[in-house]
């Protein structure tokens, strides 16, 4: 079996480059707004590249945050993770 790699953590609440380089998404935890449904698009190759995981957030979530596993070696992002936020506070991403 081979060895995992280290997992970091990063934080946005604006669009914008998350990781730029190669790296696998581990998991997210999402802190959407008290008041509009939202959501949360990770793309590879910056703000026009390639979608790679969409997650609607639904309205009248109170704030509450959202964890989410991706399972088995997360998903390869070849050139960059790029966030995509709409009606989001922060999300936080888990990749290595």
């Amino acid at each position: 079996m081979a060895m995992q790699y280290d997992v970091k953590a990063a934080t946005r609440t604006t669009d914008g480059t998350m990781y730029a380089t190669r790296t696998r998404v581990k998991g997210l935890v999402i802190t959407p707004t008290a008041t509009s449904a939202g959501a949360v698009v990770l793309k590879d190759g910056g703000s026009s590249g390639t979608v790679r995981l969409t997650i609607n957030v639904d309205a009248g979530n109170n704030g509450n945050v959202s964890n989410v596993v991706i399972p088995g070696e997360g998903i390869v992002f070849d050139n960059d993770v790029y966030l995509d936020l709409t009606t989001v506070t922060s999300v936080t991403v888990f990749y290595g």
